[in-house]
């Protein structure tokens, strides 16, 4: 049986590299003693074929075999695109 794939949506806060954008995926997550929401940041490189996206595009990205060193992730598709 084949697993799920996992999927992250996020916003797009480099796109300076050839085929490669870095995406910073935020969530609220519950301090475990204090019960206080925090917000937690992390940024996947992701493969971007097409080129398509720009900085502070919604980008929803799927998980994938190893590309490079350190991308691990493909976008899957653009939700919105950047104001401007």
């Amino acid at each position: 049986m084949r697993q799920r794939v996992k999927k992250r949506e996020g916003t797009v806060v480099s796109a300076k590299m050839d085929k490669t954008v870095v995406v910073q995926v935020d969530r609220l997550v519950q301090h475990e003693f204090y019960g206080k929401r925090i917000r937690q940041r992390k940024r996947f490189m992701a493969h971007d074929a097409k080129g398509e996206c720009g900085e502070g595009d919604r980008v929803v990205i799927i998980e994938s075999h190893p590309l490079s060193k350190n991308k691990r992730w493909r976008v899957s598709s653009v939700i919105a695109k950047a104001a401007g």
